[in-house]
């Protein structure tokens, strides 16, 4: 891949990276607000309201698919390198290739899959929000699947995004 291909590739992960981001903290947010409006019309009004707990599961699962991946790109999610930091050199970055190659199937299983999800469910509803398709609520699955295949593809292509400091949620190493 040329510098310039591979600089426009970079930016477009980059930005895919930011506008996840920027979802997934908008959900956080509702996510905040809704909860505490739950508790006041239980506790103060004497009168649940039925959409907010259903409401911050939806916006939940969107923080934890779409954030999952922003994570998997920075490399600050959960993982276990005991093993392979035990391996010489060359066996170490043979595994963290296969690695990303079976990362890039799981991606590519959630893609193909959620969006066979999304389709089978499209026309039923949500109880509560009986304008919301069902299968509006399983895209995070899908979105999450193309964004991290994008960012295996990424690193198996012009490597990881760089950690210069610059990102002040990135860990320098």
């Amino acid at each position: 891949m040329s510098n310039s291909a591979a600089g426009i590739f970079r930016r477009v992960n980059d930005a895919v990276y930011w506008t996840g981001a920027t979802i997934a903290c908008v959900a956080l947010v509702l996510v905040s607000a809704v909860i505490p409006w739950a508790v006041y019309t239980r506790y103060i009004l004497n009168s649940a309201s039925s959409w907010p707990e259903p409401m911050a599961v939806l916006l939940t699962v969107g923080i934890t698919f779409i954030g999952s991946a922003n994570c998997y790109r920075q490399r600050i999610h959960m993982n276990m390198t005991v093993g392979t930091d035990l391996l010489p050199p060359l066996l170490r970055r043979a595994s963290l290739f296969l690695s990303e190659v079976l990362m890039g199937v799981i991606a590519i299983f959630m893609v193909v899959w959620g969006l066979r999800l999304v389709h089978t469910t499209w026309d039923n509803s949500v109880d509560e929000f009986p304008w919301l398709s069902v299968g509006i609520t399983y895209l995070p699955i899908v979105v999450s699947g193309a964004m991290m295949l994008l960012f295996v593809v990424e690193r198996l292509t012009i490597g990881p995004p760089p950690r210069d400091g610059a990102d002040a949620h990135v860990p320098v190493e």
